[in-house]
């Protein structure tokens, strides 16, 4: 039972993308005793240009065999993240040629892996499990508008058509996905396996040291693109709040450094903007926050989305702040309603909801979702589709 993997980030790399692809390798390990054998063809970790792990360019740990392809460093832009792409494409090509598995597992944010997956099944005559994490041609609809690069959405929309018409089954992290996918694949086998917490949060104790005598403390962490929109909101409430609470923005992105303009222009000195850390390090930032932060920009496509940070940030018991809106919305409103939110870019809104989070802080008791979204227990689900995938009757898959 031989099963090729493809995934653009794996451990140690910082991201969604390789948190999730390591519990799903964690949780396919125990198959091994009955036969499986994993290649995993990934990239040398590269999220972010101002935080690169090491990693080998190729680790043989008997059951699976992972290949590390090096890319050019990029930080995240369009065009240096399609060289970097198309470097991922060349050597995954190289790999496989004259190679045969039984499936092909991808896992997608930005499209093109979900593609390469698709083109491989196709060639080797094998099924293909899709995992989508984010839907690329609708957030490019939005993100590019007035850009010469729109241009090629119909190249975009042509290969999102033949990778999902291809797949046997189809995973999606968000349940606001499910409605895009079967828009266009109507006849798609849907999955919906969200992202989850890992051991690393639910195991840790992030109580707050007492006295240290500042000013409460909002953390946000993760990516600071023009999806999270950053930029455009906190400089505003941060002069609202000033001498009320503080900010410590963790990560890297495309609007980073319009983040920092705007923050040094406005003279924020209560605002603090730190490059990415190991997670082992995130885990004490957490623990000096009062309040976590998550943001999406606001723009159709990301009523759609349920970002992986809300699990991370539910776990830590902590007071949590989220400007989202649609499908993340509701679902913080059904599973975490000690959460506020507000509305994406409304800069009242998001003051107003600071200052009740302040004035009287939740104490929630969230052991019912930490144990129901529990990472390891999604990705022993998604194993066992994939391995239920491989085993099931290429006539039985023709007819689904």
């Amino acid at each position: 039972m031989k099963l090729l993997m493809l995934s653009n980030y794996f451990t140690p790399d910082l991201s969604a993308g390789s948190f999730r692809m390591q519990a799903l390798v964690d949780a396919l390990e125990p198959w091994s005793a009955e036969g499986l054998d994993l290649d995993l063809i990934t990239t040398r970790p590269n999220r972010y240009a101002s935080l690169r792990a090491e990693a080998p360019a190729f680790e043989d740990r008997s059951w699976i065999r992972v290949h590390r392809i090096e890319i050019p460093s990029h930080k995240s832009g369009m065009a240096d993240q399609a060289r970097a792409y198309i470097r991922y494409a060349q050597g995954v090509r190289k790999l496989t040629r004259s190679q045969q598995w039984d499936a092909v597992f991808a896992t997608s944010s930005r499209l093109m892996t979900a593609g390469l997956g698709a083109h491989i099944s196709q060639r080797l005559d094998v099924p293909l499990y899709l995992d989508i994490r984010d839907l690329f041609t609708d957030n490019m609809d939005e993100l590019l508008a007035g850009s010469p690069i729109k241009s090629l959405m119909p190249v975009f929309r042509m290969i999102e058509r033949r990778a999902f018409g291809r797949a046997s089954r189809i995973n999606v992290v968000s349940q606001g996905f499910a409605s895009y996918i079967k828009s266009i694949a109507p006849r798609a086998r849907l999955r919906v396996l969200t992202n989850g917490i890992d051991s690393i949060f639910s195991d840790s104790d992030f109580r707050k040291p007492s006295g240290d005598g500042q000013k409460p403390l909002i953390v946000y962490a993760g990516n600071m693109g023009e999806g999270q929109g950053l930029h455009r909101i906190v400089p505003q409430v941060a002069r609202r709040i000033e001498g009320r609470a503080r900010f410590r923005l963790i990560g890297d992105g495309g609007q980073k450094s319009a983040l920092e303009a705007a923050i040094a222009a406005a003279e924020l000195g209560h605002v603090e903007l730190l490059p990415p850390v190991p997670r082992a390090n995130l885990l004490d930032h957490y623990r000096e926050a009062d309040i976590l932060f998550l943001h999406l920009n606001d723009l159709d496509a990301f009523r759609k989305v349920l970002p992986s940070k809300v699990f991370e940030y539910a776990a830590t018991e902590k007071p949590i702040l989220a400007g989202v809106a649609g499908h993340a919305a509701e679902f913080l409103s059904e599973h975490l309603p000690d959460a506020e939110v507000f509305e994406p870019l409304d800069a009242d809104a998001m003051t107003q909801a600071i200052d009740r989070l302040l004035q009287s802080p939740p104490e929630p008791d969230r052991t019912e979702f930490r144990e129901a979204f529990a990472r390891s227990q999604i990705m022993e689900r998604l194993a066992s589709d994939i391995i239920d995938m491989i085993d099931e009757p290429a006539d039985l898959r023709d007819l689904a």
